[in-house]
């Protein structure tokens, strides 16, 4: 499954708005505040002398994915020096933003546009600058062909570049990233998230400050099968590029799929804490905050702090709405409503209000496809209290997000959102009593994203089926089931609670104890008004 950011499921939802390609700041042309920190990279080039340091900063910030500020250097490189064809390619690699997801057309254009101008400034480049062009002049290639096409050739002309030049460390980086993003969306076999730790792990070892390096390492090992791989890198990642907003939050990733929950915040807090710099010193980056946020509504749900993911959760749309009247552009600050619709959905999940849930509206001027996160969660919510006609009107406006989908850039994905739709199907059918029907559809949905991946902040479907076969007083399949999902999501307190229950009602006390004390151990700083936690931790002490 290609790896793809929640700024990228962001873009899916909401149609990000491109980076945009005229702003620049004085101080951009040089290194840099002295203060700022994004690594160590090494890019030397044939451009003018006084363009290197500047050309430097851009690379080590497209490797933390921070886009807007890379634009604008490399942008004012081009102004200042129209003769450095690197300059020029730098901006392109801008438009096509590798796990954040799929350039619109305007993107391919713009991109094209610049590969123009950098091969006609390449005559006096040297050979291994006119790989790096002609890699990415692959991808902006003007030839009506597909994102998928645009990917492979350029990770192609990525292999063959860090073939010859073997010792350019910057691009094995760009390499592996480039095969990372060219993983087919229903690609689950890991063979080219192989190939690509096998690039990074070994250059990591003997360049510990590289950013890009740990950055890679951390995305392509964010699925349950790798991510106790991605350890390691992920707890160095932060103090690589602490300048960076997303390179703050980006060990987050690792954390929560191994359920190391204070791990997770202390990341995330900081990240949102960059934001907050970032704005307030007008620099781009404050709308990575929206990112750092959601994850810690996420893991504070894990750990008993309710009241504060609440807190985020219900201001959300506020700070959506601040980012957007943000002037210019700023990483991921169109993916607002994304966010609000998800949080609103998964936080009332998280805690079985599900009465709420199913009456939850989508945020204000969410488009079909951004609406879908909030169907999903009101067609469960509704399948719990048995209301049919609520489930089959949620089912109802998913599949007109779906079908919206289809439409967009992001098609897809199209199989990762029939998962959820499959969900929601499954609770209709057990509102409308035919349970053996629900179980088996939940079960074709649970066993789809065991292969595919769940989303980030997400609910994972075989916990679901749990859940469903729970209620239907069948607690030994239901155990079966929540010691699966515990397994691929460690550590998630509805995991634990559930999978306490289902084995009590199994007679498997020592087993019901276990997951107790692990959930009471998971909590025991939180403030959690939870009736099932207290009973939970009661009994682990019992």
């Amino acid at each position: 499954m290609r790896k793809i950011l929640i700024p990228a499921l962001g873009a899916l939802f909401m149609a990000m708005p491109a980076i945009a390609q005229t702003e620049h700041q004085h101080h951009h042309h040089d290194a840099g505040p002295e203060t700022e920190k994004f690594g160590t990279v090494s890019f030397p080039t044939s451009c003018a002398a006084a363009s290197q340091a500047g050309i430097t900063r851009g690379v080590a910030l497209l490797h933390s994915f921070d886009y807007t500020r890379a634009n604008q250097q490399f942008g004012q490189i081009a102004k200042d020096d129209p003769s450095c064809a690197m300059a020029h390619w730098g901006v392109a690699m801008t438009d096509y933003r590798e796990l954040w997801g799929i350039p619109e057309e305007s993107e391919i254009r713009h991109g094209a546009e610049e590969m123009a101008k950098a091969r006609a400034a390449a005559a006096s480049a040297t050979p291994r600058e006119q790989a790096y062009i002609a890699a990415l002049s692959a991808f902006f290639a003007p030839a009506d062909v597909s994102f998928g096409q645009r990917a492979l050739a350029y990770a192609d002309k990525m292999d063959e570049l860090h073939k010859a030049f073997p010792d350019d460390v910057e691009g094995a980086a760009f390499d592996a990233l480039a095969i990372l993003a060219s993983v087919p969306p229903t690609d689950t076999s890991l063979t080219r998230e192989r190939q690509a730790l096998a690039i990074l792990v070994p250059l990591f070892a003997s360049h510990p400050d590289h950013p890009g390096l740990a950055h890679y390492i951390i995305h392509t090992c964010d699925t349950p099968a790798l991510a106790q791989d991605g350890l390691a890198a992920a707890r160095e990642y932060a103090s690589i590029a602490p300048s960076s907003p997303h390179a703050l939050h980006m060990p987050g990733h690792i954390f929560a799929r191994l359920g190391l929950w204070q791990e997770d915040i202390a990341s995330n807090q900081a990240s949102v804490a960059a934001s907050e710099r970032a704005e307030a010193e007008g620099h781009p980056g404050a709308a990575h905050q929206m990112h750092a946020e959601e994850f810690l509504v996420y893991a504070w749900l894990q750990t008993g702090e309710e009241d504060k993911a609440r807190a985020m959760t219900a201001r959300m749309r506020e700070i959506g709405k601040h980012m957007m009247a943000m002037p210019g552009m700023d990483d991921m600050k169109g993916s607002g409503n994304f966010f609000d619709n998800e949080l609103r959905a998964v936080t009332a999940m998280e805690l079985h209000e599900w009465k709420e849930l199913s009456k939850q509206l989508p945020a204000p001027g969410s488009r079909p496809h951004a609406a879908m996160m909030t169907y999903w969660g009101q067609g469960i919510g509704a399948g719990h209290i048995g209301d049919v006609k609520a489930a089959k009107a949620a089912l109802q406006g998913f599949d007109k997000g779906l079908e919206a989908l289809k439409k967009t850039p992001y098609a897809d994905y199209e199989e990762t959102m029939k998962v959820k739709r499959q969900e929601v199907e499954a609770w209709l059918i057990h509102a409308e009593g035919r349970d053996d029907d629900a179980v088996a559809t939940l079960r074709a949905a649970a066993d789809q994203q065991d292969k595919l991946g769940q989303m980030e902040v997400d609910i994972p479907a075989r916990e679901m089926l749990g859940d469903m076969l729970l209620l239907l007083h069948r607690p030994e399949e239901a155990l079966a089931e929540y010691r699966i999902a515990l397994t691929l999501s460690p550590h998630r307190l509805n995991g634990l609670l559930s999978a306490g229950q289902a084995a009590e009602q199994s007679g498997h006390a020592d087993e019901a104890r276990a997951f107790y004390r692990e959930a009471a151990l998971q909590t025991k700083d939180g403030h959690s008004r939870r009736a099932d936690l207290a009973r939970a931790i009661k009994l682990a002490a019992g």
